[in-house]
């Protein structure tokens, strides 16, 4: 079985070829429809990016998509999620979205029959959003040989984070992060002063501080945080020319980055919405042929 749960179950090939593919679609490239197949988007976490352009991608390939809401489902009445992906392989569906607080919660799956594309698991990764990031930093460079890469935010609670950390080392690029003390990972890269970076930077990714995941208060203010760690008007005025602002969304305004800098001219963060879409095409389409559905 073919899945695309983690960063890792790709090569450095087959990641290049879904850019690619996720670019043509973006031109126009024609899509060979497939109605005779079912899938189904489980999200066990709110969404709204990931969830909608996942269906929206289904949608265009005129998939059937099965409707699945955790709060009706018999996941209430204590179902595990095996039982329920289980019981959604027998009634006829084919492939599975899956989005799930716990950490690779796709090792319990392993004897389904069908292929599962992550939607994030947990604090563990994010390939759908990481390939979507790939796409367009290769879309504005063409390239990730030399690229010089800051991540600013909530490093440790990020799947993001630690998806792009380990695949843009794969490719080439220079990745370092900026955090206060109790978001660092120290299992990943080295962490910098943000003033000390900021004009030197091709990328600019900043993360979303994830109130929800904390088991504690974080000790800054909004507007301390942002004043440390977030990409102020002040930093913005320091990115060399060419630079591109990221973020995964949502954003936190003036915590992460200043409100009115949300749409400049340098971030791309709705383009990243955008293509989106066309990277999870491509990742369906992919699954699709290598599991020969």
């Amino acid at each position: 079985m073919k899945n695309i749960v983690k960063m890792s179950d790709l090569t450095n090939e087959e990641v290049y070829a879904l850019i690619e593919r996720a670019l043509e679609l973006k031109h126009g490239a024609k899509v060979p429809p497939r109605p005779d197949l079912y899938v189904s988007n489980l999200f066990f976490e709110n969404s709204t990016r990931t969830k909608h352009s996942f269906e929206v991608a289904e949608h265009q390939l005129q998939l059937n998509v099965i409707n699945f809401e955790v709060a009706t489902s018999s996941v209430n009445k204590g179902e595990t999620l095996y039982d329920t992906c289980k019981t959604l392989e027998m009634l006829g569906c084919q492939i599975l979205v899956i989005r799930h607080s716990q950490d690779a919660y796709y090792k319990e799956l392993e004897n389904l029959n069908i292929p599962i594309l992550s939607g994030g698991d947990g604090s563990g990764e994010h390939p759908s959003q990481c390939l979507l990031d790939l796409m367009t930093m290769y879309e504005q460079f063409g390239r990730f040989e030399g690229l010089d890469i800051i991540i600013a935010g909530d490093i440790k609670n990020s799947r993001v984070a630690r998806s792009n950390y380990h695949m843009l080392k794969r490719l080439g690029a220079k990745v370092r992060f900026v955090c206060p003390d109790i978001f660092e990972d120290k299992t990943l890269g080295e962490v910098v002063d943000f003033d000390e970076v900021i004009d030197q930077v091709d990328v600019c990714m900043l993360l979303r501080v994830q109130h929800e995941r904390h088991d504690h208060k974080m000790g800054l203010s909004k507007e301390v945080y942002h004043n440390n760690f977030g990409l102020t008007k002040e930093r913005y005025a320091k990115l060399k020319e060419g630079a591109i602002v990221m973020h995964p969304a949502p954003v936190n305004r003036d915590m992460e980055i200043a409100s009115g800098l949300v749409e400049a001219p340098k971030s791309v963060i709705f383009e990243q919405m955008k293509n989106g879409m066309f990277m999870r095409q491509a990742m369906l389409e992919k699954v699709i042929k290598d599991n020969h559905l």
